[in-house]
């Protein structure tokens, strides 16, 4: 499944440090557990960072894509 981070503070414009958190239990819980998930979207790094820490050992791979980079595998726990 595709998550655009953009998505995640749309309503406020903005994504902003103090609802940190809010943003935190919206990703996970759109994300089922074991997926194979991959971020995308405009969002500052901390955003990235933070989704990432919060979704290892939730899902079975997390990857990046953007138009610049093409996907990059953040980790894979598939055996």
């Amino acid at each position: 499944m595709t998550l655009d981070l953009s998505q995640l503070y749309a309503a406020d414009g903005t994504a902003r440090l103090a609802r940190l958190d809010a943003y935190v239990c919206a990703a996970c819980g759109a994300v089922p557990l074991g997926a194979d998930v991959i971020l995308t979207g405009p969002a500052p790094i901390w955003l990235y960072l933070r989704l990432a820490h919060a979704l290892h050992g939730r899902v079975r791979t997390l990857s990046y894509t953007s138009p610049v980079s093409g996907e990059v595998t953040i980790f894979d726990h598939n055996p």
